[in-house]
């Protein structure tokens, strides 16, 4: 019966969040939009040459993307804090933990998982080869997915402070490095023709922790807010 609430109490919250991203489809093609943009302009700034797009494509991926996550992540709590709903949250027993992930779930869907869908195409702009295309994706679904689990941490520290922008840049920035490191390897291993299969393993162990977490984190830093 418990596991039956905590479900529907996941899914309760992440259609909840779903229904008002897709009221509000501006707000959540704004990372979209920027990461598309950034990426074109890559191949005008750098030329034509094509071994030096191919440098420097994994590296250009995981930077454009990390910074439209974080463009938008910054905003995840905002509105339940203006209306009240984050306070009801908190102080409902046994609640918290899987409304956040529903919540994060809902905002990973809407506005970083299209970042990996448009990435094929962004590939192929960069002069990366059809063959490395299927674990550019994979890995960009596994990273924003990370990105998105450890900005949800920052937005919870940063939920009531009005310049906040910059505050999670520093707060989060620092926690994003083995993401990316291991991130941008698993293409380079790829074009080398090695196998890119530890650093997916070392991803997706970091993805595993996060999912369990973060949101706990998220829980606590509420919950304390709270208390103060």
């Amino acid at each position: 019966m418990n596991t039956n609430y905590q479900s529907n109490l996941f899914l309760s919250y992440m259609r909840r969040d779903l229904l008002v991203a897709f009221r509000r489809k501006s707000a959540s093609l704004n990372p979209l939009i920027f990461f598309v943009m950034i990426v074109a302009l890559m191949p005008l700034s750098l030329g034509s040459y094509e071994s030096r797009l191919l440098e420097m494509a994994p590296g250009v991926f995981w930077i454009m993307a990390l910074l439209s996550v974080l463009l938008s992540t910054e905003s995840l709590f905002d509105e339940d804090y203006r209306d009240g709903s984050l306070e009801q949250m908190i102080i409902t027993p046994n609640l918290l933990f899987m409304a956040v992930l529903g919540k994060i779930t809902a905002h990973w869907l809407t506005k970083s998982l299209p970042l990996a869908i448009a990435s094929p195409l962004m590939g192929l702009l960069l002069s990366i080869s059809p063959e490395s295309i299927f674990s550019l994706m994979i890995r960009l679904i596994i990273g924003t997915a990370c990105f998105t689990l450890l900005g949800g941490v920052g937005a919870a520290l940063t939920v009531a402070t009005k310049d906040k922008s910059f505050l999670l840049a520093l707060i989060i920035m620092p926690l994003y490095v083995p993401i990316i490191i291991f991130g941008s390897s698993m293409i380079y291993y790829r074009i080398d023709g090695m196998d890119w299969s530890y650093p997916l393993a070392a991803l997706l162990s970091i993805f595993c922790m996060l999912t369990i977490l973060s949101p706990l984190s998220i829980s606590g830093i509420f919950r304390s807010s709270m208390v103060e």
